[in-house]
């Protein structure tokens, strides 16, 4: 029989050697065969995180105004957002602000600022890709122009104002007026998209019966917005649709100037 002392009992419980009654137990441990001539397989490295850097940031700050509205953007969200601490934005972005000018250049980077011979073709582009930009990203809507512009945004407007120039041929105060119209329209329509109800028509017949219910004098007294939500209940709203009938009576002005 073996017979273990207090050391060698301590140094068998390191090796999985443990001591009974009289016996002594060796516990084995199973070990994958590895087939005759395979290599061994070395364990899997842990996943590496991908580096931080502006770009990133930027994208991931979107993303999060995008789901969460822009009033969740926070450092320390964002920084929650990209598993680092907060300290380590700011090696990529100044402060705040630094953060929303970045967010907006990169809307401006989606956007559509096309060049061609076709001045209303153009321009009908670069107002339809503005608005699906403000679509896709509705918290932008109320920083595109209070931002410090970045080369997107520089070559957004200076694009806009190119085509007025030499594809419209308008003098320049009348470019700078014909511009300054179709980027109100651009962002005033993609405000109250953000802003109305997704089903106007319906919402309208809602508000008018609450209306005339409690007074029923106001169809008379306001007939022709009784006509309009008569008319909405006909025939729909879609948003699409008006935006483009909108810029087309734009268009038709500033046609209209060039002659």
């Amino acid at each position: 029989m073996a017979h273990l002392d207090a050391d060698e009992a301590e140094m068998g419980a390191v090796y999985g050697v443990h001591p009974m009654v009289d016996t002594i137990r060796v516990r084995c441990i199973p070990v994958k065969r590895v087939s005759e001539g395979s290599e061994t397989v070395p364990p899997p490295s842990p996943e590496k995180r991908t580096p931080l850097n502006r770009e990133r940031a930027l994208r991931a700050a979107v993303e999060l105004a995008d789901n969460q509205g822009i009033d969740a953007v926070s450092m320390r969200n964002l920084a929650s957002q990209l598993g680092v601490v907060p300290m380590a934005l700011y090696r990529h972005v100044v402060n705040k602000e630094d953060l929303l000018d970045g967010m907006v250049e990169m809307v401006y980077g989606e956007v559509d600022a096309p060049t061609g011979v076709d001045w209303r073709a153009t321009m009908r582009q670069r107002a339809t890709s503005m608005r699906e930009a403000l679509r896709r990203h509705p918290w932008a809507v109320e920083l595109m122009e209070t931002s410090s512009p970045g080369p997107a945004n520089l070559h957004y407007h200076n694009a806009g104002i190119a085509c007025l120039r030499e594809q419209a041929g308008l003098p320049v105060r009348t470019a700078i007026d014909a511009y300054s119209l179709m980027d109100s329209y651009s962002y005033g329509f993609a405000l109250q998209e953000k802003t109305l109800p997704s089903d106007i028509a319906a919402a309208a017949e809602a508000r008018r019966q609450d209306l005339t219910t409690a007074d029923p004098s106001l169809a008379s007294r306001f007939p022709h917005l009784i006509a309009v939500v008569e008319e909405l209940g006909a025939s729909g709203y879609d948003y699409t649709g008006q935006f483009e009938r909108g810029l087309e009576l734009i268009l038709d002005g500033i046609e209209q100037l060039r002659h």
